[in-house]
């Protein structure tokens, strides 16, 4: 995979208290890493030996979202144009399970509607997650 022409960002919902901003990035990243594997880089060694896990190779910034701002780029990346991005989402419904299989269950019985997104992941061709979120600021 051509890393040079790829890009990866989350949009996280700014007003979300901090807890739950860093809970919703760690999540996105979790997923993101287990649907695109080699972003990540190889394990490395210290000079005094210690080993340290690979990390991702690209930078991924987190970007100032709201809940109607994300709903929005949600919808657009259902749409056959973007159906080659990888994106993760995360909502107030996931965020409030306590196990995987209430998670199913409830995702199970709910409307896309009704789902309010802390944040999403998106990876892909460069070009094209800049034309979802070019413009953008950082969530400081």
């Amino acid at each position: 995979m051509d890393l040079q022409n790829e890009k990866c960002v989350m949009v996280i919902d700014e007003n979300l208290p901090m807890g739950i901003i860093a809970n919703t990035a760690a999540i996105l990243g979790i997923t993101l890493g287990k649907k695109r594997p080699y972003v990540v880089g190889c394990d490395v060694e210290d000079q005094s030996g210690g080993g340290h896990l690979g990390i991702v190779e690209l930078p991924v910034p987190i970007l100032k979202g709201n809940p109607g701002l994300i709903r929005e780029i949600r919808e657009k990346l259902y749409q056959p144009e973007f159906e080659d991005l990888t994106v993760v989402d995360f909502t107030d419904l996931a965020q409030s399970c306590k196990t995987y299989e209430e998670f199913m269950g409830k995702m199970a019985q709910a409307s896309g509607d009704e789902l309010n997104y802390f944040g999403l992941a998106i990876c892909g061709s460069k070009k094209k997650v800049n034309k979802l979120t070019g413009s953008m600021p950082l969530l400081r």
